[in-house]
């Protein structure tokens, strides 16, 4: 997988989450921890979580 960092995250060590695609589905991590656990979820639930997260 290749992962990428969101982009409102920064190197000063604060709350950041990485994501990466796989097979349809969206995959998230806290990059402070990338062997720890992960979310996976579909593409489609992801986008209905990022709008109403913007809401």
């Amino acid at each position: 997988m290749t992962w990428r960092k969101a982009s409102r995250s920064n190197d000063q060590g604060g709350a950041c989450v990485e994501l990466a695609r796989l097979s349809g589905q969206v995959v998230v991590r806290d990059s402070k921890d990338p062997d720890g656990p992960r979310l996976v979820v579909s593409r489609e639930a992801f986008r209905v979580l990022v709008a109403g997260l913007k809401r």
